[in-house]
Parts: C-alpha cells; sequence; structure tokens
C-alpha cells in the first residue's frame, strides 16, 4: 500500500488555532505525565469524548467536538496509518499535515536541502535554488523526538554536502539523540573534496554513518555528461579519497540507464583496481520521477536488454572480494545468478507490486517496484512459478 506522506485534509474541530506551522511527536497516552505533554500530539480513536488538557495539539479519528481546547483537527483518511511515536508538522492555515517520522518504518529519510551543484539527467529530485535552510533548523527539533531504537535514518537532498557545517551539526545532533541509528547520508561528494570537510566527518567519531556516493564511469567525460557538471568526476574521486584517508566509509552509487548501462564491466573493473577499499558497491535501477520522466526516452532501457553487462559487472565486483548489491530491480528481469545480490531497496512508501505479482512465488523477497513505475516497466514482468524457484534453489 503506498503510503501519503503529505496531506491536506486537516479540519479544525477548535475555534481557536495556532497561526504558525508547528511540529509535534504522536502520543496515544492520555495518561502521559502532564510535564511531558507539551512536544506531544494526542491521537484520539473513535469514540473517546474526553480530551485531557496539556498537549501541544490532538487529532481525532472522527468529528467529535473539540472539547474547548486549541488545537484539535480531524486526521484525514489518507494519515490512516500514523501512529504512537510518529512526528508530524501540522500548518493550521492550509489545513495541512506532514509526516516527517514514522517510528515502525526502516525507511526513514530526511530531505535537507533542495539545491544541488549537478544537474544529473536522471535526478528523481530535481534542484531547486532557493534559500531552505529553515530545513534543518527544523530537523534539528525532529531529531530529538525521534526514537532511539530507529534502525536506520537516510539524508538526501539536494546535495546535502553544500549545507557545510551545518551538515556537520545534524550528524553531530544523530549522534547524541540516535547513538544506536545507522547514518546514511546520499552526497555527489564533491564537497569532500575539501580535506578539511573531510576531516570534520571524520572527527564525529559517528558509530554506523555511511557516506552513498554516485560513480558513473572510469571515464571523466561519461561521468560529467549524466551530472551535467564538468570537472564533477575530479572532485567526486577526491572526495571518495578524502572521506576514505579518514577512515569514514563509503558506498559507491551507479544507477542503470540508457546513457550508463554499456559501461558497467569497465566501471567494475576501475573500482575492483583502484577503489576496493571502498564499503559496498550499489548498482541501481531507475526511478521514474523528475528528470528521469522527463529523459524517459532518452535515457529508458529495458532491464532485459543489460543483464549481460549487469551479469559481468557483478561478478567482477564479488571477485574482487567487494559487497555488492543490486537494487530497485524485480527478480523476474534479473538473472537467477544475480538473485542473491538483489535487495529490497525501495522505501514503503513508494513502493507497489502490480497484478503479475500477485501469483509469483517470490514476491516476499521480491524489492518490487517504484509507485512511478506504472509509467514503464520491463517486457520481462511475470509471476516466477514454484517449480522455477525450486529449480534455482538446488
Amino acid at each position: 500500500m503506498l503510503l501519503k506522506l503529505h496531506g491536506r485534509h486537516l479540519r479544525a474541530l477548535s475555534p481557536e488555532i495556532s497561526t504558525s506551522p508547528f511540529l509535534g511527536r504522536i502520543s496515544q497516552n492520555p495518561a502521559l505525565p502532564a510535564a511531558a505533554r507539551s512536544a506531544e500530539i494526542l491521537l484520539v480513536e473513535r469514540g473517546d469524548e474526553h480530551l485531557p488538557q496539556g498537549f501541544r495539539a490532538y487529532l481525532r479519528r472522527d468529528d467529535a467536538a473539540g472539547g474547548g481546547l486549541r488545537d484539535v483537527y480531524v486526521l484525514g483518511d489518507e494519515f490512516s496509518y500514523v501512529a504512537h511515536g510518529d512526528v508530524v508538522r501540522i500548518d493550521p492555515a492550509r489545513g495541512a499535515m506532514s509526516v516527517l517520522y514514522r517510528r515502525s518504518s526502516s525507511f526513514n529519510s530526511i530531505l535537507v536541502t533542495e539545491r544541488c551543484d549537478n544537474y544529473c539527467v536522471m535526478c528523481s529530485q530535481p534542484p531547486k535554488e532557493r534559500d531552505d535552510n529553515w530545513i534543518v533548523d527544523e530537523l534539528m527539533d525532529v531529531v530529538p523526538l525521534m526514537s532511539p531504537d530507529t534502525p536506520e535514518i537516510g539524508i538526501t537532498g539536494g546535495e546535502p554536502g553544500l549545507l557545510g557545517q551545518r551538515l556537520i551539526d545534524l550528524l553531530e545532533r544523530l549522534r547524541r539523540f540516535l547513538p544506536r541509528t545507522a547514518v546514511h547520508v546520499l552526497s555527489n561528494g564533491r564537497a569532500f573534496a575539501s580535506d578539511d570537510f573531510a576531516k570534520a566527518v571524520a572527527r564525529i567519531q559517528h558509530p554506523d554513518l555511511m557516506l552513498g556516493i554516485p560513480l558513473y564511469s572510469d571515464l571523466p567525460e561519461a561521468h560529467d555528461y549524466v551530472l551535467q557538471a564538468r570537472g564533477a568526476y575530479d572532485q567526486t574521486l577526491r572526495g571518495i579519497l578524502n572521506l576514505k584517508r579518514h577512515g569514514v566509509r563509503v558506498e559507491l552509487r551507479f544507477v542503470i540507464h540508457g546513457d550508463t548501462f554499456d559501461g558497467l564491466p569497465a566501471f567494475a573493473r576501475f573500482v575492483a583496481r583502484n577503489l576496493v577499499f571502498c564499503d559496498h558497491v550499489a548498482l541501481m535501477g531507475l526511478e521514474l520521477m523528475g528528470f528521469a520522466r522527463s529523459n524517459l526516452d532518452a535515457i529508458w532501457v529495458d532491464p532485459l536488454d543489460y543483464q549481460e553487462q549487469l551479469a559481468e559487472a557483478v561478478g567482477i565486483l564479488d571477485r574482487a572480494g567487494m559487497r555488492v548489491s543490486i537494487y530497485n530491480s524485480q527478480l523476474c528481469v534479473l538473472d537467477p545468478q544475480l538473485h542473491r545480490f538483489a535487495a529490497r531497496s525501495i522505501s514503503d512508501w513508494k513502493n507497489r507490486y502490480f497484478d503479475e505479482c500477485a501469483t509469483c512465488s517470490v514476491r516476499e523477497r521480491c524489492g518490487g517496484f517504484f509507485a512511478s513505475a506504472e509509467v514503464r516497466r520491463s517486457r520481462g514482468i511475470a509471476p516466477i512459478p514454484s517449480t522455477l524457484q525450486a529449480c534455482e534453489q538446488t
């Protein structure tokens, strides 16, 4: 089921509402001590008429009266999944709510900026040049509201490296409040060509931090073309080397599309010879959003048509002793020998399966699709019968 993280269907039940947006953590405990209620938003189930005082706001599943309290709202059906421990932003003037963190999810990611110094041909989150420093300001307040048992937090953009010291501050805050939570930062790596910046990340001494950095070729001109940024290849490699020199873990990412798939084996050989010290390599299918959708006819290639190159690249990296995974790909399209490398990588809120998947014997192991795959998907999508699964396992 696709989850909607933003909606404009809040309806006020109380005569007095806040004039500015505010944050809060969802609580389903009406008996919470009064001293702990000020940052909590009480979620009230249907039929409960009594609302205890002192909470930052109230969300109801029904439209019963607000009891004379401030900031009481009816929660729209699209937010039926919201539960205890989630963190939300409420904008009373717009009747809007955004879910910023879900306690029950393993796929929490936080967008820290929409600015970027690349203009990638397949970017699913096209950059916007505007002052959005308020995002980090808000996140500094959100982090303490997150559960310390959160398994992983992703940081994405835009380009987080453009934040400079503010990224360091955010990583330090995550380390302080969520010391057991893995942090994965998606970055183009260019900012870390500054050795001082790479060193600043290392000095945080986060116990479980990884930088996911895209590299699209062994050739500078090919990489720079995909990024639409001259000189990016040199900066990216310098960034990777600096981060590794200071002990920061790095994942190399390679998005497979019409401009890159032919170079997969050469890329893998380059990495196996020169970057074998990197911690993980992710070979990734397209998400058909943003520029990927705009440039679809130019960059789309059916995954069936690059299985040979993908298998060769995976083999090279695997034999070199590197950890390698295939992301965003369906098992029915992959060569069976690659199934053990396939990961369920698509965030749950935008993950779906199609009708063909209903009778598939390996559906529970398959990563499924991005919701945007409705635009175009492989001609090889088909259920895998149980007999074929049995042959694969033997």
